[in-house]
């Protein structure tokens, strides 16, 4: 297992996953000191309404190299991945969804690949949802991708990434929505850096349920797409 140089920020928001909170942590607690000695673990709280918050920070003060960040509003998707990585320290940042459907153990698969890139972007080998999720997912990783003219990222949906942190001190991001993934890559390759695509599994969720998949919250998601299209699109 190649032990990186640099150190490393993992990093993951929570929003009804009390049921998930824990154990992404010890998976990380597991995996890091194997692939750094220098690292921390960032968990976002997004005033979620169960006990993910009070979860993370009795984590926050056991281990000391984890770090929690409270919204006392919900921001959304986009708004906590962004309230994340501004509180990420460490010269690399990893990020995933906090649900459990990747493992954060398979960061090993990314490792060896960010010295030559300076995005890893993990894809889905096989969706672990059902066949309807697993559908709309693939259908609109495909409309979105050619609608934005992404043509590095195999999958614009996968947030199992590992990159440089001279991305966000290059970028500015601004989705608070589900869209900020669309947003992510397209900036990432109009930047012009090096970008690697390695295969990850997938898994079903372990605990709680999908925000995402709801009619207000798809429609909003949908406005929002829109007006990313028209900043990095129309106006280029």
């Amino acid at each position: 297992m190649k032990m990186l140089k640099q150190s490393v920020s993992a990093m993951y928001p929570c929003y009804n996953d009390e049921g998930n909170v824990e154990i992404m942590a010890k998976r990380f607690m597991e995996i890091l000191p194997k692939i750094a000695k220098d690292y921390e673990i960032v968990i976002v709280d997004d005033c979620s309404p169960d006990k993910s918050g009070e979860i993370a920070d009795k984590l926050a003060k056991k281990y000391k190299f984890i770090k929690v960040v409270h919204h006392k509003k919900n921001r959304g998707y986009g708004g906590a991945i962004i309230s994340g990585f501004n509180n990420c320290s460490k010269e690399l940042i990893f990020y995933t969804d906090g649900d459990l459907q990747y493992n954060p153990r398979d960061i090993v698969k990314l490792v060896p690949f960010i010295g030559k890139y300076d995005l890893v972007n993990g894809y889905k080998i096989k969706r672990g949802d059902g066949f309807v999720r697993a559908f709309v997912g693939g259908s609109y990783n495909f409309i979105f991708k050619l609608i934005f003219g992404i043509r590095k990222i195999k999958d614009t949906d996968c947030d199992f990434r590992l990159f440089n942190r001279k991305i966000i001190d290059t970028l500015k991001f601004k989705t608070m929505e589900g869209s900020f993934p669309l947003e992510f890559v397209k900036r990432v390759e109009k930047a012009k850096f090096k970008i690697k695509n390695i295969p990850v599994p997938h898994y079903p969720r372990y605990s709680g349920s999908s925000q995402f998949f709801r009619i207000r919250r798809v429609m909003k998601t949908l406005r929002d797409i829109f007006k990313l299209w028209v900043e990095l699109i129309l106006k280029g």
